[in-house]
């Protein structure tokens, strides 16, 4: 994450009884995606996934959302990391024009 956007941070957000720690987040002029660890994955969630270009293929939950795109990752899968840190600049990039053009419309 921090190679491909020096500038995220990282944070948790929404603690709850069963997740007291609560959820790692990577925001950056908005959040970017989130992290959650299940039994049988590594879950990460773009807050606007449906917005971004995927050449790759690395989303596979979640296509159905209007907004949302996750990447599930299983032990033993490979995700390219080029093509996830170009995901992760195209969605830091929507972040940064959504925020540019609120501040216009403002």
């Amino acid at each position: 994450m921090r190679e491909a956007d020096p500038d995220a941070v990282e944070e948790a957000k929404w603690p709850k009884a069963a997740n007291p720690a609560g959820v790692p987040t990577w925001s950056h002029d908005g959040i970017i995606c989130t992290g959650e660890i299940y039994k049988d994955k590594v879950k990460l969630t773009f807050m606007h996934g449906a917005a971004l270009k995927d050449p790759s293929r690395l989303f596979n939950a979640g296509l159905d959302g209007g907004t949302r795109r996750g990447i599930d990752i299983h032990e033993g899968d490979h995700i390219g990391e080029r093509a996830f840190m170009a995901l992760i600049r195209e969605a830091t990039a929507l972040n940064t024009a959504k925020n540019a053009a609120k501040g216009k419309r403002s």
